[in-house]
């Protein structure tokens, strides 16, 4: 079965921990925030605990018009931390290559990736050491 898909103009966030009710809340209420709808927020038990590798293969299984560049997973680390931070997965130029992005940071990734302003990769090679995207530091 494909991923679902987001809504025009929005990436998908992908809850994959469901342990804790109350920290998705706030996760969507940080995803809330931004000025325009900027998530397709899905929390389907299906995807509890459902890793990089698993989400490539059901990606990979899918007809060419229902597959998805990237999806945000919405995981363990990402409810736990106070920035939220989901992690980003290429879907489609270099599959399963990955980085954190705390919520503060998503809204304008999901913005240029939508309308193919600037690529995975870009974001990507910009994280730190951490692993973690925070900005091109031009702010």
């Amino acid at each position: 079965m494909p991923l679902p898909q987001p809504y025009d103009l929005t990436t998908l966030v992908l809850r994959t921990d469901f342990g804790d009710d109350a920290a998705w809340e706030a996760l969507c209420a940080a995803l809330d925030g931004a000025d325009d709808p900027c998530a397709t927020r899905v929390s389907d038990p299906r995807f509890a605990g459902a890793g990089v590798q698993a989400l490539l293969a059901e990606e990979s299984a899918a007809g060419e018009d229902e597959r998805i560049c990237e999806v945000f997973l919405a995981d363990a680390t990402a409810l736990a931390g106070p920035e939220h931070p989901l992690l980003a997965v290429d879907l489609f130029t270099e599959p399963g290559r990955t980085f954190r992005v705390p919520v503060r940071w998503y809204p304008d990734i999901s913005a240029n990736l939508s309308i193919a302003n600037m690529d995975f990769a870009e974001y990507a090679d910009a994280a730190d050491a951490s692993g973690t995207f925070r900005g091109f530091g031009d702010d």
